[in-house]
């Protein structure tokens, strides 16, 4: 997510950011979802090495689905996603302003890259923990049903996202929803870090460069918010890649007696390492680059352009209201 422009001393409000990163979020989930469906089914395959099986490729992974679900298919969990993404860009930008401004410096009343980066890693943890786990939780289970959703015959057991959640709390208890949770906040927080430091650091970049985009209440072209947005985006992912692969497995999976996190984590990790080998945590990378790096793009383009209307808009009308 980008950092919040001031124009001179007078910060953009709260109210901006959450209004625009939320419509930012939402345009992301439409665009993106099927990428992300495609994802969680790569990395809920089970292909051992042993057995000569060979792991189907990304294309090959959505051509099936496609093919038994309708495209369609390529859109479960959805609702789950669209659901949370108001709250969780509230929860992102508020947090991330919050942070950010009590790592400032108090002379100049800036960050650092490594105050922006820890800011990141605060607003990741902390929308992870209030309201991604949750979300999660229900959309994978969502996107582990294979069911044809052209054939009315043919009834999963989760019907949509909030029938999900229903059953989940119903049989197994809202602790459920927190599985994975450590990973989840470690996923998301080293997620954020990256995409808020190099966002930052690469418009700061750009900025500089073009002397005439060097003010903050200038915005940058839309092509390079694109581009600014696509390669913060891209850099997450292949450092946080088995995380996101063993939180994914341990969500899918519903709850056993006696089982702690600790047992959960260390089952899931040893077995996946025993039957599949370690590339198996590196399942569904392409697909969460090709989801998450374009989705940033998207998320930045779109947050900019809304957050600049916002800003014209408010200031016409006090124009507005200020002439005799």
């Amino acid at each position: 997510m980008p950092p919040s422009s001031d124009k001179g001393n007078q910060k953009t409000p709260i109210g901006t950011h959450l209004v625009a990163g939320g419509i930012a979020g939402l345009s992301e989930a439409c665009v993106c979802h099927p990428l992300d469906t495609i994802k969680v089914r790569m990395q809920l395959s089970r292909s051992a090495r042993g057995k000569g099986m060979k792991p189907r490729s990304f294309l090959a992974t959505g051509k099936m689905i496609v093919q038994r679900e309708t495209p369609l298919g390529l859109y479960k969990g959805l609702g789950a996603v669209i659901s949370g993404i108001v709250p969780k860009m509230a929860i992102r930008f508020a947090s991330f302003e919050q942070y950010k401004s009590l790592l400032a410096s108090k002379e100049t009343g800036k960050t650092t890259p490594a105050g922006t980066f820890l800011a990141g890693l605060g607003a990741g943890t902390t929308e992870a923990v209030l309201v991604v786990c949750p979300m999660e939780v229900v959309k994978i289970r969502l996107q582990a049903q294979q069911h044809s959703m052209a054939d009315p015959l043919d009834i999963p057991k989760y019907r949509n996202a909030a029938h999900a959640l229903y059953l989940i709390l119903k049989e197994e208890g809202v602790r459920t929803l927190y599985r994975g949770v450590a990973l989840t906040a470690l996923r998301q927080a080293t997620n954020q870090a990256a995409n808020f430091t190099t966002y930052t650091e690469l418009t700061r970049l750009l900025r500089k460069w073009q002397p005439e985009y060097s003010r903050a209440d200038v915005t940058l072209p839309s092509y390079q918010t694109l581009l600014a947005g696509f390669i913060s985006g891209a850099v997450g992912p292949f450092t946080n890649a088995p995380i996101d692969t063993i939180k994914t497995r341990i969500q899918k999976a519903t709850a056993l007696a006696g089982e702690t996190a600790w047992t959960r984590f260390r089952t899931v990790t040893v077995d996946m390492f025993k039957q599949e080998g370690p590339r198996a945590f590196y399942k569904g990378i392409t697909p969460r680059v090709a989801r998450v790096a374009p989705g940033q793009a998207v998320v930045f383009v779109v947050y900019e352009k809304i957050k600049t209307w916002i800003e014209q808009f408010k200031e016409e009308i006090r124009h507005e209201y200020s002439e005799p």
